[in-house]
């Protein structure tokens, strides 16, 4: 009888926390827009971007702003810290230039913290834990939206070396605090998938091996059981959406280093959502369950959950596509294949880095039957073709914007050829690529990967959709999520 009682006892604490911590969950998540940062709404955020949140958050009772470091480009790096408790709490973000979700993320943290509303909860976590949050390790990359720094290395490669004036601020002040938890918060590719399932990793979870035997000491297990309960979370809003990053020991990295000098570390990847380009409602999930593990360690409820189900989660895999088109007929030198298209869309920076454009590439072709899209196409039935020119040149971008695009289309149109194309244009507006004057288009289809997705599916003798730069355009009724096509001068 003696065998089953603590089974059931640890059964029955694990439901009493996940019950106590889903009501504050389901709060924070229906209260959402109430403390989102407004002015941070894109992805390409920039230092400047977070220096009025700064300088507010330095005028504010209870939270104290230090600078703690510089960027090789000289922007300062600032810590930003509350709560008086015992436990230290350590978050960093964008250590990679170009992975801004949580630094989004973390100033609705914020904002939710300096709030007059929640006040149990928040008075649990201030009087048990003491916050760190150093937003934007990376200004200068993320003036670039570029992963690495202005020296070209990856400052997460760097915590043996600390060559990087980034790296080292990152051990100094970790080493300083003698965290006890650290939140390591990063984005990963939207192309990532939860393993064996077509449902991206919208969140990924790992807690850093710290040694090549991946043993597992008070320390990481801990960091296992507060991700077993963040894992809780998400699956009430992105279900089966959760996987856990490969957790093979790298020896540069200041995750495992982290987590190896004492801090239960926590990473954090922000993945893909359908439909989800700015990665809003991601931030949104960040929001949510960064929140709800800080309550939970606040409480000390993470303790009574079991690391087995850390194992459960399913591993990353990389098996999607923006668009796969399936099926379809190809026909080279008068033969007919059976083919599948696997097409990502590459992003392009604009000049100044504030926004982009789409290059979209064929990324795999052939059998694609292990693998998914975000947008999957059935084009059994349907034979893919290739475009042409519009035979009439017209003269200025403004002249062809009174064309009909979607009739174009259905004719075989896919190129329009404009005399006076601005040297700063850089992508076509129109679902039809722009060429200069000479450039010269082949009359076959010819797919591999790496070029351009630019065809026409036809069925039973009539373009019935397009895909032009990797956009599939119904040209029924001209639906469609497409951004921008391409020119060619």
């Amino acid at each position: 009888m003696k065998n089953y009682i603590l089974p059931l006892l640890l059964s029955l604490l694990s439901a009493v926390t996940f019950s106590q911590e889903n009501d504050i969950t389901a709060s924070l998540y229906t209260t959402y827009e109430t403390y989102k940062e407004k002015i941070l709404a894109k992805r390409r955020i920039k230092q400047e971007d977070l220096q009025p949140l700064l300088t507010h958050y330095k005028n504010v009772s209870g939270f104290t702003v230090s600078k703690v470091g510089t960027s090789i480009a000289g922007r300062d790096l600032s810590l930003v810290s509350l709560g008086t408790g015992k436990t230290q709490v350590f978050l960093w973000s964008q250590m990679h230039g170009d992975e801004p979700t949580a630094t989004q993320a973390i100033f609705d943290i914020l904002k939710f913290l300096e709030s007059p509303d929640f006040n149990d909860e928040k008075d649990a976590i201030l009087t048990n834990l003491t916050l760190h949050f150093l937003p934007m390790l990376n200004p200068d990359g993320a003036a670039l939206y570029q992963r690495r720094n202005l020296l070209g290395i990856d400052i997460n490669r760097d915590a043996l070396r600390l060559q990087s004036p980034e790296g080292k601020t990152l051990k100094r002040v970790r080493d300083s605090l003698k965290a006890d938890f650290g939140f390591n918060l990063h984005d990963q590719s939207i192309y990532y998938n939860a393993e064996r399932t077509r449902k991206p990793a919208t969140i990924s979870y790992l807690a850093p091996a710290y040694n090549y035997e991946k043993d597992v000491n008070e320390v990481r297990a801990n960091a296992m059981k507060v991700i077993v309960f963040m894992n809780s979370i998400i699956q009430k809003y992105a279900p089966g959406q959760v996987a856990k990053y490969n957790d093979d020991f790298e020896p540069r990295a200041f995750g495992d280093n982290i987590q190896k000098w004492g801090t239960s570390t926590i990473l954090i990847e922000s993945g893909g959502y359908n439909n989800d380009i700015e990665k809003q409602e991601i931030r949104k999930l960040n929001y949510v369950s960064i929140l709800s593990a800080i309550y939970s360690i606040a409480t000390q409820n993470f303790k009574n959950l079991d690391i087995t189900d850390y194992e459960k989660i399913p591993e990353n895999d990389r098996k999607l596509f923006d668009l796969k088109i399936e099926g379809a007929k190809y026909i080279l030198n008068n033969k007919a294949y059976k083919i599948d298209v696997g097409i990502n869309r590459l992003e392009v920076n604009t000049e100044d880095y504030s926004d982009f454009w789409y290059s979209s590439r064929i990324l795999d072709q052939g059998d694609l039957s292990t693998y998914y899209g975000y947008e999957t196409f059935n084009a059994a039935g349907y034979t893919l073709k290739q475009g042409k020119v519009y035979p009439k040149q017209i003269a200025t971008i403004k002249e062809a914007s009174h064309l009909n695009f979607i009739s174009l289309l259905k004719e075989g149109y896919t190129h329009l050829r404009i005399s006076k194309i601005p040297y700063k244009q850089l992508s076509s507006p129109f679902p039809l690529h722009i060429i200069g004057s000479k450039f010269i288009i082949s009359d076959k289809l010819f797919l591999q990967p790496g070029v351009n997705p630019t065809f026409l599916l036809e069925k039973n003798g009539k373009n019935k959709y397009a895909v032009i730069n990797g956009f599939l355009i119904n040209l029924e009724n001209g639906e469609g999520a497409f951004k921008n096509a391409m020119i060619y001068r």
